[in-house]
């Protein structure tokens, strides 16, 4: 796709930042689709505006909270909105981004995503799935609220987190691939192949990680692990986060990218 104009659902989110940067950094006009630009996608005010004359939408909404119920219908409510105004406006594909692991999922926040990704292809406007590891960014957003004293409590986590900015390179690349590409790909998901993964090179443990970070804070922390019976909680535990066989991996690793931050492992 030459140069075009692209909704960003989630644009001033930890990711649609990103998202929004590669895409202006490429040519692309972007257009933010969030309740401080004016535009909301549950109640669909402002949809219409936003998305006429845009060629593609980039859904990076994140729900609120981790509720199952809530973060559902968040999800299917901005999907079916953004669905509807999208084939209105002449959209031409709908690219979403979503967590590794769900279709395993019992239940918790991995089921609302997997509404999500349900939803969006039930949609008219020809839609894509980019399934991926969690962020590097994440780490010390955990730390912040496990923090309890001079102890952090972490749940415990299997994954291969990848940063965000990789990830928004991934998603900018399908918004914005030759129609016959995309096409190529949905074709090929609809033939029963695997829903395309991105994950970080290697697999790291959350506790692990967050020593590091608590290191390069300077910060004399307690790292402990903790478990809880939630659906999600299991997930992270025992490793249903991994990307399988087929995922593509991409760097940089967790201990190069937090070398590269000012803030000291938070990210922006």
């Amino acid at each position: 796709m030459a140069q075009a104009k692209i909704a960003v659902a989630g644009a001033t989110g930890r990711l649609g930042r990103h998202v929004a940067g590669v895409l202006g950094a490429a040519g692309h006009q972007v257009v933010p689709i969030s309740r401080s630009a004016g535009v909301d996608v549950i109640t669909g005010d402002g949809l219409a505006d936003a998305l006429a004359g845009a060629g593609a939408i980039i859904d990076v909404t994140a729900g609120p909270g981790s509720g199952q119920a809530a973060a559902t219908g968040f999800f299917t409510t901005a999907a079916a909105n953004l669905q509807r105004a999208g084939e209105r406006a002449g959209v031409a594909r709908y690219v979403v981004v979503s967590i590794i692991g769900i279709g395993r999922s019992a239940g918790g926040y991995g089921a609302a995503k997997l509404a999500h990704e349900q939803a969006v292809l039930a949609g008219p406007v020809p839609a894509a799935i980019l399934r991926v590891a969690q962020f590097h960014e994440l780490v010390g957003v955990l730390m912040d609220m496990g923090r309890q004293g001079e102890v952090i409590y972490l749940p415990q986590m299997r994954t291969q987190i990848i940063a965000a900015r990789t990830v928004a390179g991934a998603l900018a690349a399908m918004a914005t691939s030759p129609p016959a590409e995309f096409a190529a790909a949905r074709a090929a998901q609809a033939a029963g192949a695997p829903v395309p993964e991105l994950a970080g090179p290697r697999e790291e443990n959350l506790a692990s990680l967050a020593r590091l970070a608590a290191a390069r804070r300077g910060e004399a922390v307690q790292i402990q692990e903790v478990t809880a019976a939630d659906p999600d909680s299991a997930a992270a535990a025992d490793g249903s986060l991994l990307p399988g066989p087929h995922a593509k991996l991409a760097g940089p690793t967790f201990e190069e990218w937090l070398t590269t931050q000012p803030n000291s492992g938070t990210g922006p």
